[in-house]
């Protein structure tokens, strides 16, 4: 198969019929209903044996994959901005149920006022819900991740829902050139379903969205981290198996320019894009600055984005925040402290979840209190110095003004 020409949407649905899943259940929604609209086409046609469930919306749409996914089924579906929202609900039961579907997200503004076009607050809403989140500077990229995701969130050690996001209309509707992989490249490279535990094995009986108790709710949080905190291996592994067949290179932290910018801006999709251009007109001014764009963004990248910052004069992001040389040597400081503070106090909190550790309440009480306290007291001085050194923080246009002025 040669380039072609193609949206984000259409080489998401490429992508997906290479794939062929067993089922697809979808509402559309603007900028994400090219994607729905394509591959029911692929349906219709018969060119995959793909189960498309017409939903009457978002809610029913992850109902339906999380309960096919779950019976055994691999499960792809798509949605943005208000379909995220109103899928909320569902978001968490879904990664707690442990079910690997994959989700395209065209990334798009929540109202109000209505807006449909791109912005990541619907993405954002959900980072905390236990999905994997991995993102696209471009159309070829984009159709990558579609064909990664399912690999990632099907590993053994993973088992967790993943959503492949792209910039609405950015990406979603804006044609670029893009060079596919064969069909029988995708199939053998994501190759078949392997359930571990389906629902329908009558021969191996589970319970699936059983009552936890106190106890055991928080022991089954803790694998969901656990599997979480994995899927950076299993990231960079599948990111190493897909540059042997594409010859495409991927990190889990991008970055431009960086290795002796001093000042990066972070970024996120297809502005890593834009950015770049313009870091090549600063270069060409003589100022050292560069950019970066975590391609996941859950689990959150720290370390991976840690190597890429350290000692920068400032960091510009769209959270809207900078700190020049003499805070970061502070804070830099206190986070070490703060981490290895966290590290204890996690370190606590496994042993007693897991049961590793069987004491009275009282000891319990005695060795956590200590141990948030210090947290508490690192993470309050570490406020007081942002907030004293740099109240109000600048808006993103400000910064972005201070860096070309510099």
């Amino acid at each position: 198969m040669g380039d072609l020409a193609i949206n984000g949407d259409s080489a998401i649905a490429l992508a997906w019929k290479q794939i062929d899943p067993d089922v697809c259940a979808a509402y559309p929604i603007t900028p994400q209903t090219i994607i729905v609209e394509k591959f029911s086409d692929y349906v219709a046609n018969g060119e995959v044996g793909t189960e498309f469930v017409c939903v009457e919306s978002e809610h029913s749409a992850l109902t339906v994959c999380t309960s096919s996914c779950s019976a055994g089924a691999r499960t792809f579906t798509a949605t943005s901005s208000q379909g995220l929202a109103y899928m909320w609900e569902m978001l968490p039961i879904t990664s707690a149920m442990r079910v690997p579907l994959v989700m395209a997200v065209a990334n798009r503004a929540i109202s109000g006022p209505i807006n449909i076009h791109n912005d990541h607050g619907d993405v954002m809403s959900a980072r905390d819900t236990g999905w994997l989140q991995i993102f696209a500077e471009n159309v070829q990229e984009a159709y990558d991740n579609a064909i990664m995701a399912p690999r990632i969130a099907e590993h053994p050690d993973i088992q967790l829902p993943i959503m492949t996001n792209l910039d609405g209309f950015i990406l979603t509707h804006a044609i670029e050139r893009m060079t596919p992989l064969a069909d029988e490249v995708v199939k053998k490279f994501v190759g078949e379903f392997k359930p571990l535990h389906p629902l329908l094995d009558y021969k191996h009986p589970i319970t699936h969205g059983l009552m936890d108790a106190p106890d055991f709710y928080y022991e089954h949080k803790y694998q969901l981290v656990h599997a979480m905190e994995k899927a950076f291996k299993v990231i960079e592994d599948v990111f190493a198996e897909i540059e042997k067949i594409s010859g495409r290179k991927y990190s889990i932290v991008e970055s431009y320019m960086c290795d002796d910018a001093e000042y990066v801006a972070v970024v996120l999709g297809s502005s890593f894009g834009t950015m770049k251009e313009a870091v090549d007109q600063l270069r060409a001014k003589g100022k050292k600055v560069g950019v970066c764009m975590p391609r996941i963004m859950r689990p959150w990248p720290a370390k991976y984005l840690a190597k890429v910052l350290a000692g920068k004069k400032a960091v510009a992001g769209d959270v809207a925040c900078t700190f020049e040389t003499k805070t970061i040597r502070k804070l830099s400081d206190l986070s070490d402290g703060i981490y290895d503070a966290a590290e204890k106090l996690t370190e606590l909190r496994k042993k007693i979840s897991t049961g590793e550790w069987d004491k009275e309440s009282e000891d319990i009480r005695d060795m956590l209190i200590p141990a948030m306290e210090e947290l508490r007291r690192k993470c309050d001085a570490a406020e007081i110095i942002t907030a004293k050194e740099y109240w109000p923080f600048p808006t993103y246009g400000d910064l972005m003004f201070d860096v070309i002025r510099a």
